[in-house]
C-alpha cells in the first residue's frame, strides 16, 4: 500500500511544464524547425546543449549521431518539451517561426512523429498498430499517417490491407515497413 500512496502522491504533483496562460495550438504552415541558439542543462553543474543553431527546411530529415551524452535524446526532449528553456538566456526552438513555449504542448506534440531505433509492434493488425498512438483517429487520419510516413501503398499490396496481422515483433514486415508504422 506504501507504493501506491506513493504513486498517488506522484500523480497529484503539479506539471513541471505548464503552457502560457494565452497559448495558442500550433499551426503548421511549412514545417520549418529552428533551434536558436540553443543552451541546456539537466542541472546548473553542466551544460548538454551549449549555443545550438540548426535550422531544419520543411520536408528535410535530420539525423542527430555523436557519442553518448552528446545531446541527442535531449533535442528530441526539448523539441516535446518535456523540459523548457529559460527564456532570454537559453535561446529558443521555433517552428514556422512560432516559439514552441507559446503553443499548447497537446497541439505541438499531435504535430511531431517520432520513429525509434528500435520498434515496437504489437501482434496485431497494421491498422491496430497505427492507431496506437491516437485510437481515436478516423480511417482517413489513419491513411493520412500512413502515407506521411510513406507506407501506405504497401499496405494496400498486402491482400487483408490494414486489417493484415504484423505477427509478434511485427515479424511479417520488412525491417523499412516496422520502422514505418512504428
Amino acid at each position: 500500500f506504501v507504493d501506491m500512496e506513493k504513486m498517488f502522491e506522484l500523480l497529484q504533483q503539479p506539471p513541471d511544464i505548464v503552457d502560457i496562460p494565452d497559448a495558442k495550438a500550433l499551426v503548421i504552415t511549412e514545417g520549418r524547425i529552428e533551434f536558436a541558439g540553443v543552451y541546456f542543462g539537466y542541472s546548473k553543474a553542466g551544460l548538454v546543449l551549449r549555443g545550438l543553431s540548426v535550422d531544419v527546411p520543411p520536408r528535410h530529415t535530420v539525423a542527430f549521431v555523436g557519442a553518448t551524452g552528446a545531446g541527442k535524446s535531449t533535442i528530441g526532449r526539448l523539441l516535446f518539451r518535456l523540459y523548457d528553456l529559460d527564456r532570454g538566456t537559453g535561446g529558443a526552438i521555433r517552428i514556422d517561426g512560432t516559439d514552441i513555449r507559446d503553443v499548447k504542448q497537446a497541439s505541438l506534440r499531435s504535430a511531431i512523429g517520432v520513429v525509434p531505433q528500435d520498434t515496437v509492434l504489437f501482434n496485431d493488425t497494421i491498422k491496430y498498430n497505427l492507431l496506437y498512438g491516437r485510437p481515436d483517429a478516423t480511417d482517413q487520419e489513419v491513411e493520412a499517417a500512413a502515407r506521411a510516413a510513406a507506407i501506405h501503398d504497401a499496405i494496400m499490396a498486402f491482400p487483408e490491407q490494414y486489417r493484415t496481422r504484423v505477427g509478434e515483433r511485427g515479424l511479417r514486415l520488412s525491417g523499412g515497413e516496422k520502422q514505418r508504422v512504428a
